[in-house]
Parts: C-alpha cells; sequence; structure tokens
C-alpha cells in the first residue's frame, strides 16, 4: 500500500489548484476518475474559460450568498495572484464586459496545460475512480494518506466525471442537490421563434431580478438573464436531484420588455405616439421596442391584432399592451438538466471551517470546490471559488 501526506480527489480546478499548493512542501498523489485533467474546465466560457471575474473582491463577495465563508479563501489566493501563476507561465489574459477575464488566447486547453505543468512533483493517477475511504483514510484499499482534499466537484456534465456518488464517499453532512446556471424549460411551445434574443430585458421571479438578454430555445429560455435567474428558482423549490433527477415545476416569470421606461412613462409614449402615428399598424410600432420575429408571437398571446392600427386601439386594449410589455407573464415547468452549468447545493458549509477548508467533524478531512454548497453567477465567478478554495484547501492540508 502506497503511503502519501495528501490525497486529492478529483482533477479538475479546485483539485489541481489544491494539489499544486500542497505539493510545494508535501508528498501528494491526486486521484483523477478521467484519463485527463481538468475536463470540465475545457467547457468553461464557450471553450475559452472564464477564468475568473476582476471586480474589486468585496464586489464580488457581495456577488453571493455566502461572502463570509468565501471571504478568507478570496483574500489568500487573490486575483493577481491566481493569474500571476498563468503569467509567470507565459499565458496572457484580456478582460472583456462585467469584469471577465479570458485567456489571451482563448483556449481553455491552456489554462489547463499550465496547472498540470505546476503540480510538479505530485503523482497523478489517471482513471482513477475512487469507490471507497474507509478509516485512516484508506482509499480504495490500495492508497493511504494522512489528510484528504475532496474536489470532486458536482452533479453537472457527468461526462467530464461529476457524479452523486462521490457525495457519499465520506459521511460528511449535505444539503439538497439542485441544478444551477440552467436553462429554464416553459410550458408555452416557444419552438417557433426559436433564436430570437431579448436584448437587455429586465426578468423577475418573485421579488428577485437580473437583467441581461434572454435566448429563446426549442424548448424554453436561456440566455445570461435566466441563467442567473435560474440559481434563485432553483433555490426556492423543494427538491433533491439525488432523490429524483426529473423536476416538475409551476413557476411564473415576468419578463420587462422595455426596461428603459417605467409604466407611466411608458403609458405617455403610446398615448402620444397613437395620436400622431395612428394610423400605423401595431405589429410596425412594436419594431420600435421587440425583436420583430417576436412581435407577432406577443401579439398572439395577448389577443391583439397586428394590423389594427394606432387609433383604433381601445383603452383596455392599450392598457393590456402596456402591462405586457412590463410585465410578459411564462410558466415555467421544469430546468433543462442537461445544460446545468453549476451544482446548487453540496456539503453543508456549517461543518467546514472557511479559514482552512477542514472540516469540523472530521479531522484532517478537506473540501474544495464545487462540492462544496457554494455557487454564484455566470462570469468567472464559479471558477473564482474552486481556484481559491483548491488554494486554501492545499495550502491547509500542507502545514503541520
Amino acid at each position: 500500500m502506497k503511503e502519501y501526506d495528501i490525497a486529492v480527489i478529483g482533477g479538475g480546478p479546485a483539485g489541481m489548484m489544491a494539489a499544486i499548493a500542497a505539493g510545494k512542501t508535501s508528498k501528494v498523489i491526486l486521484l483523477e476518475k478521467n484519463s485527463s485533467l481538468g475536463n470540465k474546465l475545457l467547457l468553461t466560457g464557450g471553450g475559452r474559460c472564464n477564468i475568473t471575474n476582476n471586480k474589486p473582491i468585496k464586489k464580488l463577495l457581495n456577488s453571493f450568498d455566502e461572502k463570509n465563508f468565501l471571504k478568507h479563501s478570496f483574500y489568500t489566493l487573490t486575483n493577481e495572484k491566481l493569474l500571476s501563476l498563468f503569467e509567470d507561465n507565459g499565458l496572457n489574459f484580456i478582460e472583456e464586459d462585467d469584469n471577465r477575464i479570458f485567456p489571451e488566447t482563448e483556449r481553455s486547453s491552456d489554462v489547463i496545460n499550465v496547472l498540470r505543468d505546476n503540480l510538479g512533483d505530485v503523482t497523478i493517477r489517471y482513471n482513477c475512480q475512487v469507490k471507497s475511504i474507509v478509516e485512516n483514510f484508506v482509499i480504495n484499499d490500495e492508497i493511504k494518506a494522512s489528510k484528504v482534499i475532496m474536489a470532486t466537484g458536482g452533479i453537472t456534465y457527468p461526462q467530464t466525471g461529476c457524479s452523486p456518488d462521490n457525495y457519499f464517499l465520506t459521511s460528511q453532512p449535505i444539503t439538497d442537490i439542485k441544478y444551477g446556471l440552467v436553462p429554464l424549460i416553459t410550458k408555452k411551445d416557444l419552438s417557433d421563434i426559436a433564436g430570437v434574443t431579448l436584448y437587455d430585458v429586465v426578468i423577475s421571479y418573485n421579488k428577485i431580478k437580473t437583467k441581461g438578454n434572454v435566448l429563446i430555445s426549442h424548448v424554453g429560455l436561456t440566455g445570461p438573464g435566466i441563467i442567473n435567474l435560474s440559481n434563485e428558482i432553483s433555490k426556492s423549490v423543494s427538491y433533491n436531484v439525488l432523490d429524483d433527477e426529473n423536476v416538475n415545476l409551476s413557476e411564473r416569470i415576468a419578463i420587462d420588455l422595455c426596461p428603459d421606461f417605467n409604466r407611466e412613462e411608458l403609458k405617455e409614449k403610446l398615448t402620444t405616439d397613437f395620436q400622431n402615428k395612428g394610423k400605423t399598424m401595431i405589429k410596425n410600432y412594436l419594431k420600435l421596442f421587440l425583436t420583430n420575429r417576436f412581435i407577432e408571437f406577443f401579439l398572439d398571446e395577448i389577443a391583439l391584432d397586428g394590423e389594427t392600427q394606432l387609433s383604433r386601439i381601445d383603452k383596455k386594449s392599450k392598457n393590456r399592451l402596456i402591462e405586457n410589455l412590463k410585465s410578459f407573464n411564462l410558466e415555467i415547468t421544469g430546468f433543462n438538466k442537461e445544460l446545468s452549468k453549476v451544482t446548487v447545493g453540496g456539503v453543508d458549509l456549517k461543518n467546514v471551517n472557511p479559514k482552512t477548508m477542514e472540516s469540523t467533524l472530521i479531522p484532517n478531512l478537506y473540501f474544495a470546490g464545487e462540492i462544496l454548497n457554494l455557487h454564484g453567477p455566470t462570469g468567472g465567478y464559479n471558477l473564482k471559488i474552486a481556484f481559491s478554495t483548491g488554494y486554501l484547501a492545499g495550502l491547509s492540508a500542507s502545514k503541520d
């Protein structure tokens, strides 16, 4: 039986960073289920790898529900330290809108190569599916470690090695496991307008609002505005993927198609325009606010004939038009789970020390990355969690 100071389970971004941090002073083995490292990392940012978000740390932390838990790890591995690791190895970065950071080469594989090259003397065991961790951290009856870092990820993209089974390798309590950053399935068939984008709209669910583009797909809605709101929907609904992968919803969202006008301003504009452009058909007038392909669908939904002239639209119909431009409702019946980007839920943070990432229940057991009940919006936030918690876990585990 081979013995190591630290065994890191999972070769994703959190696991690799943990192994890099720990491997400088400790004998480390990295166990990866696949034949290569960072398979999920290859998919991030459309293959371009949105490696982090470059907001100042205080603003960055305010984007997370669990900002107090993340604070120590974010200050331990700042964006400056993270990016310098890659820049020292010849990989530079560019910053795009919303403070998103990408490698200058726009290739996720280059990020993985730098991480792999920095593993140094870390032993890597590929095609190693961890089936058991028993007393004294004996793994698969063949490896013994003094300490273990769990970085096995969540449930998304199972083809990359993520599996619900990983949650049960230890007796650490977990919360309900749910889909996150996931497209929504609508009750209404939207296939006829698939491909339409609604630009810079505001989407509301209960009292929560997000702003961004909404892309209409054959089964429902996606795009940044929807993807970010999906986390809030997922958290508010009672379900657990570990009990049933299929989630049936009956939730409503509202889309403000004219966020640049409040209701009163929109009413005044329509009143004036209806008087001054009375002969204009409503389907043509709505081009001021809506994408062409969306107009016919929208008018059908609110029962208004597109060829009606503005001067012939009565007060009741105009009020209905205003209400739907400001709050167009759609019923959500489920999540497009195959496209879920992150996991909501995981190892309960109540039992993890945020200053070390060590379990408060099981000494010498550490957690990092998506296996924890940590998640953020799209835009580099979730990789930031992975790298920072991974680095802190590795650093902590390597200390005597």
